[in-house]
């Protein structure tokens, strides 16, 4: 009995010192984001048509679909969830971060006292990836691709030259305690502040958070109080990268002729276009440099 005692006496300060010493894994962008919408035919208008992504889909194990995914490029994707059952329900279902190594991951974060699964296995996409809740209780992913996965397999495929943008820069949600949520992404994750401002030069209204290793960021949307359905859909976004606002206006304008929305120039200096989904989330397309100068605070470049 005390020979068991003191094996499990060692193995719990074994554990003990493989979490403190427990590293990040590289967190390398954006990998996809969920949007839960209420008519998958008007998605496809959308997402499929006006932005010109093809999709591939995923069932559920009992039959039916789970989700279909809108390929940007072949590390992230625009994930669409049928099922949305009324204005009061989130359109965002959550945001993923691509790593190189999950499980890692999984142990670092448990390290730091962040609540994550007990262990990890490939999902029905056959990738390993696991989900958490940030301070406010939004869900992030962290995804990593694996061979014989559904998205490696198609890798190079899907890629159309109908598509508006072929990156996704970033997303966006609602964030009430920017100390709280800093205390996650940026202390924790390794996020790094590339610029932040607001709708006058008193007031921060957003901040963008870029990923540790890569390009892509976050964007915390501060000041937003008792959201109404369209307010809350401008404020939980994607953001697809494009090279020229003008030519990804007339070719979105050739393919939606009601659009009334037209390009400017944003407080952070770029030239921008936003368009809305069916369900009134935005999309906004954004070029990837400013052409003036950013209010508010210098933009960070690597």
């Amino acid at each position: 009995m005390q020979k068991k005692v003191l094996w499990f006496a060692l193995g719990a300060t074994l554990l003990a010192a493989k979490m403190q010493t427990a590293e990040r894994p590289p967190i390398i962008g954006l990998a996809h984001v969920g949007l839960y919408v209420s008519d998958l035919g008007k998605a496809e208008e959308f997402y499929g048509h006006v932005l010109g992504f093809e999709h591939f889909s995923l069932d559920k194990p009992t039959g039916g679909l789970m989700l279909n995914y809108y390929k940007v490029n072949d590390h992230q994707y625009i994930e669409i969830y049928p099922g949305l059952k009324g204005d009061e329900q989130d359109r965002l279902s959550h945001v993923a971060f691509e790593t190189t190594d999950a499980r890692k991951l999984r142990d670092y974060l448990a390290s730091k006292g962040v609540k994550v699964p007990a262990a990890l296995k490939p999902g029905l996409d056959k990738n390993i990836s696991f989900m958490v809740d940030d301070p406010e209780g939004r869900k992030i992913e962290f995804v990593q691709y694996m061979p014989g996965s559904i998205h490696e397999e198609r890798f190079g495929k899907l890629l159309p030259d109908t598509r508006v943008s072929q990156h996704m820069i970033h997303s966006g949600f609602i964030v009430h305690d920017r100390a709280a949520e800093d205390a996650f992404y940026k202390d924790i994750l390794g996020f790094t502040v590339m610029w932040y401002g607001g709708r006058d030069d008193a007031t921060v209204n957003w901040v963008d958070m870029r990923v540790p290793d890569g390009d892509d960021w976050l964007e915390y949307m501060l000041q937003v109080k008792n959201p109404s359905v369209k307010s809350r859909g401008v404020n939980n976004h994607i953001a697809l990268g494009v090279k020229d606002i003008q030519e990804a206006y007339k070719t979105v304008l050739a393919r939606m002729p009601g659009l009334t929305e037209k390009p400017k120039i944003g407080r952070d200096g770029k030239w921008q276009l936003n368009l809305y989904d069916p369900d009134l989330t935005r999309v906004e397309c954004m070029e990837f440099k400013p052409v003036e100068k950013p209010c508010c605070s210098p933009m960070v470049t690597r």
